[in-house]
């Protein structure tokens, strides 16, 4: 009897962890169609706040600290004023090859790859420009994650799941969850104190931010 009581509460105790497992699944990656960054259906600046905090996600913000592209000229912001609690920045631009931008004076520095994109906005071929191109990307998006990717607008965030799906990640864990500048949850950090007298001395509090630093210096250029 004691045995059976036993396989009772173990078969109890699987089915109530395998409801929850279910309960707590996160939404198919679904891209919107009709936005042009592909931003999902599902997890987006809207809906955010409920998938925060999660063992089985990596968050990245894919911004630069300080973009020389004109996003003010779009009503964006090229400084990296906030971002959400939580993510790790992770600059696009630093990463690869930008794709065409509708802005001006886009980045055009170092990156670990070199892309070259086709006229309809997908990659053709990505050149890894360092032996230790490859490894930094997977320490930086674990594979065996859901990876939420959030930018601005959401176009540095397309262009990551892009390049990530092309180099061998599963596109069905890749999230572009959108621009951070549309962003009204409960869990902003803000990056730049906002100065109330009327000498101007905002300040850019970086040490706020889990920034992940890139040393292209320390890196080995392929042969």
């Amino acid at each position: 009897m004691k045995k059976i009581l036993s396989l009772v509460c173990i078969l109890a105790l699987m089915l109530s962890l395998c409801c929850t497992a279910f309960a707590d699944a996160l939404p198919a990656s679904e891209p919107d169609e009709t936005n042009m960054f592909g931003v999902d259906k599902n997890i987006n600046m809207e809906t955010l706040d409920q998938y925060l905090g999660r063992d089985d996600v990596a968050y990245r913000d894919v911004r630069m600290l300080f973009d020389p592209a004109d996003y003010a000229a779009i009503g964006g912001n090229a400084d990296l004023a906030s971002t959400v609690e939580g993510f790790r920045i992770v600059p696009y631009p630093y990463l690869a090859t930008l794709s065409a931008l509708p802005v001006a004076g886009a980045y055009d520095g170092e990156t670990l790859f070199t892309l070259t994109w086709k006229e309809d906005g997908s990659i053709d071929t990505a050149t890894a420009n360092y032996e230790e191109s490859m490894l930094v990307l997977e320490d930086l998006f674990p594979k065996d994650k859901a990876i939420f990717l959030m930018c601005g607008g959401g176009g540095y965030a397309g262009m990551t799941k892009s390049l990530l799906s092309f180099l061998g990640w599963d596109p069905a864990l890749l999230y572009n969850v959108g621009g951070n500048w549309s962003y009204q949850g409960d869990h902003g950090v803000e990056l730049i104190q906002y100065s109330e007298d009327a000498n101007g001395n905002d300040y850019f509090a970086t040490w706020r931010a889990d920034y992940a630093y890139i040393d292209f210096s320390r890196l080995h250029p392929m042969a």
